[in-house]
């Protein structure tokens, strides 16, 4: 090296850093790749991105290449900056030299470059794999070498070093992706594929109509009962029964029925033969395996029936879209779910009101892990029937009891801006 002038070596050094550089930034380019965009870019025949998914399918081969070229590159730097040092300083210069090449690689091939690189990983990754996959080939002798030592060392600690990350995402990781795009997809459409995601956590049970909510027609009563029933109904499939829910002998599509009563020709005989035999379901069924159930049995509704085969609740089609979709009427969903707003900005809710529904028309965050309802929640937090006026402080939703009989909470005043009071606190606290 003494007959290789200092500007040779100045040069040299230069391009060394480069080289340097692009290993860092490249190997970091490759590893910050998204892998569901690069599958879509391969797929689209970018001929970059599918240079980079074959080199991917095998890190360890990627990253003994790349580390082979860095250390490399690295060594014979240190080298030639150890020469110029001496010929510039002396002895001083040579002393001095490890510490400024080790500072001018930390900022020039190490920290800028892989900053860009993971910022922009696509524009250092996709050029980078035009140069590692022939250089792979190339060098492959003395790359396989070194990843099997490599590898047998990850043996000895229990590590497979072929069994690939998979790249699968499970319900929660899917459910954050959503949530990350929510500035690329309109929030409406970020709701529903929540919706999808929840369904598997939500059961038929959840979102039943109560049993004592359920409306259908009692073939006992007096035939001008019925036809009254059957024009006043709020659905159009409702149970048919003798004396009680538990005697239920079918579900009636009311549409059928109206057509006849139109003609005129709607009489006992012609209403039971519209009767569909019952569809039974049971009460812990997720939400997404119903869906597909309705789909597979061609029906729209049925009733929840718990282990003892009695009857708990109606669930329909529409019960579940609305999951998905959010309420399909038009009327104030407030209305609908039994829940009065106050002048004082509190709220008169009903006891039977499903805490979903609170959450989802309130924006508030109530459990749902446990009872179904206000009135269960409320009794199981104070474990007995409170007396109206008592209070009780819930996931810090202060509650009043306003109305109570001897088994059940009828109605309680929630004032949410109490809550929101602690919470801008908190955050006032925090900056």
């Amino acid at each position: 090296m003494s007959e290789i002038s200092t500007s040779v070596l100045v040069y040299t050094l230069i391009i060394l850093v480069i080289l340097s550089a692009f290993f860092s930034s490249s190997e970091t380019g490759l590893m910050a790749l998204n892998r569901y965009r690069l599958k879509h870019l391969a797929d689209k025949g970018l001929k970059g991105a599918q240079l980079a998914r074959t080199l991917l399918k095998r890190p360890d081969r990627i990253l003994g290449l790349i580390l082979i070229g860095n250390n490399v590159v690295n060594f014979v730097a240190a080298a030639i900056a150890t020469v110029i040092g001496y010929r510039w300083y002396g002895a001083v210069g040579a002393a001095a030299s490890p510490f400024v090449i080790t500072f001018i690689f930390l900022v020039f091939a190490e920290v800028t470059p892989k900053t860009l690189a993971a910022l922009r990983p696509e524009r250092i990754a996709f050029p980078a794999s035009y140069i590692y996959a022939p250089s792979l080939k190339l060098l492959y002798p003395l790359v396989w070498l070194i990843n099997t030592i490599s590898n047998g060392l990850l043996r000895l600690i229990n590590v497979n070093p072929h069994k690939g990350r998979s790249d699968a995402l499970d319900p929660d990781e899917l459910r954050a992706v959503v949530n990350e795009a929510r500035q690329f997809i309109p929030g409406k459409h970020t709701e529903m594929l929540l919706g999808i995601l929840d369904l598997e956590n939500i059961s038929v049970e959840d979102i039943m109509i109560p049993r004592n909510e359920i409306t259908g027609i009692d073939l006992n009563d007096d035939w001008n009962d019925v036809l009254q029933q059957i024009t006043n109904s709020h659905r159009t499939r409702v149970p048919v029964f003798r004396d009680s829910i538990d005697e239920t002998i079918g579900m009636l599509h009311l549409r059928k029925v109206l057509n006849l009563l139109a003609r005129d020709e709607l009489t006992r005989e012609s209403l039971e033969s519209l009767i569909r035999k019952p569809y039974f379901i049971p009460a812990g069924t997720s939400l997404t395996r119903q869906l597909l159930n309705f789909q597979k049995k061609r029906r729209r509704s049925g009733l929840a029936v718990d282990e003892y085969g009695s009857i708990l609740g109606l669930v329909t089609l529409e019960d579940i879209l609305e999951e998905i979709v959010g309420q399909f009427t038009t009327d104030s969903t407030l209305h609908n779910i039994d829940i009065a707003e106050q002048d004082d900005g509190s709220y008169l809710i009903d006891g039977s009101t499903h805490i979903r529904d609170i959450n989802r028309a309130l924006s508030w965050q109530l459990p749902t892990d446990g009872p179904r309802t206000l009135n269960g929640l409320i009794l199981e937090h104070m474990e007995m029937i409170p007396a109206p006026g008592t209070s009780l402080l819930i996931e810090n939703y202060p509650i009043e009891i306003t109305r109570a009989d001897k088994n059940a909470v009828q109605t309680a005043r929630v004032h949410p801006s109490l809550v929101a009071e602690e919470e801008s606190s908190d955050d006032e606290l925090s900056i």
